[in-house]
């Protein structure tokens, strides 16, 4: 077996046996479990596998380039208090959720990016509809407060359906012909590979500029009620489905946050508990990593369930959401306890904020 390291316990065997399968690859060099790490798609959620010269589009995933922004603001706790219903009303209205598309092209300048004629194709369908759209499952917006009262808008979405499209193109590609569960790569050398790596980029810019586009819009609708601004020059930026070279290797990381040293992250919770802002301290046996939140005890079926509504209602007091049979499956109870994940890690980041959710939206 390849050097590894896990971070998490009590960890599922299906998502142990993913892990090893991965680690037992000839091309795999060494990996990493993250403290949210449950089953997934091939590879476990909260994987890192470093590879010699192999790219495998199942493990980065559908979602390329999901990940998390967020940006702390001027905004007063009080008055966006006071205002929390409107703000939250209007955040529906100007950003669509769930497999809605906005009904004109919204506007990005990406023709200086490389990307192939697949990809293109792909992209000329609906990309730029879909660009400012929330997506549904655990992606959210969410407007929170820091110890210290700063307003901080903090946002968890993707690359929409062109991630969804350009991952199940090469996994067919890299599988023979059809998408199916499986360690299958190219070589970074290839054509084929060199492709992918063309358009997973387009695609990782591609999910910074739709949550971009989010926090404008928020900050926008915020504006009609409070005063205030966010603080663009300090915008985080990670994203937890990718891939990227690293001293010879290439780091997959199927929902795991980049945490070099020094470089800030988010580590989301749940819908009650809000988020941490942290910086990386660049662990190497982590492989520079970090969580990308608190990752799920429960399917989404399982949740609905077992969770009662009228305790999801009880756990949500004082935050303004959608709260009801739809977002059941994302009621804190589906979730791993927070404080423990962030326990669990604290060899890989360092605290700088604790962030609590005042207004919080899901698809």
């Amino acid at each position: 077996m390849k050097p590894y390291k896990i971070f998490a316990n009590d960890i599922e065997p299906t998502a142990l046996e993913q892990f090893y399968s991965a680690l037992r690859q000839e091309y795999s060099v060494r990996g990493a479990l993250m403290p949210d790490a449950h089953t997934g798609y091939t590879l476990p959620i909260g994987a890192v596998i470093a590879t010699d010269a192999v790219i495998l589009p199942s493990w980065v995933g559908y979602d390329i380039g999901c990940g998390m922004c967020a940006v702390p603001t001027s905004f007063e706790r009080s008055t966006i208090s006071a205002h929390a219903e409107s703000i939250f009303s209007a955040l529906y209205r100007a950003i669509p959720t769930g497999f809605n598309h906005n009904r004109h092209n919204s506007r990005w300048d990406s023709q200086h990016l490389p990307r192939t004629k697949a990809l293109d194709a792909m992209f000329s369908k609906n990309g730029l509809k879909q660009l400012g759209s929330l997506g549904s499952g655990n992606h959210f917006i969410e407007i929170g407060a820091a110890e210290d009262e700063r307003i901080w808008i903090i946002i968890h979405s993707g690359s929409r359906n062109l991630g969804h499209s350009v991952a199940t193109h090469y996994m067919k590609l890299a599988a023979g012909g059809k998408a199916r569960e499986g360690h299958f790569g190219f070589s970074t050398r290839s054509q084929e590979g060199k492709d992918y790596l063309k358009d997973l980029n387009f695609c990782l810019e591609f999910a910074l500029a739709n949550r971009f586009e989010m926090i404008r819009r928020v900050v926008n609708e915020m504006q009609h009620f409070c005063s205030g601004e966010a603080d663009w020059n300090q915008l985080i930026n990670r994203n937890h489905n990718h891939a990227e070279e690293k001293d010879g290797l290439w780091i997959h990381r199927k929902g795991a946050t980049q945490a070099e040293a020094g470089m800030r992250g988010v580590v989301p919770g749940n819908m009650r508990d809000g988020s941490f802002i942290v910086e990386g301290k660049g662990n190497v046996e982590a492989l520079w990593s970090s969580s990308h939140g608190a990752g799920r005890v429960m399917g989404r079926k399982a949740a609905k369930r077992q969770i009662k509504l009228n305790e999801f209602s009880a756990s949500m007091v004082g935050i303004v959401a959608k709260v009801d049979r739809q977002t059941l499956d994302e009621a804190p109870f589906a979730y791993k306890n927070i404080d423990e994940v962030m326990r669990l890690q604290k060899d890989l980041v360092t605290v700088l904020y604790r962030v609590r959710p005042l207004i919080n939206i899901k698809g």
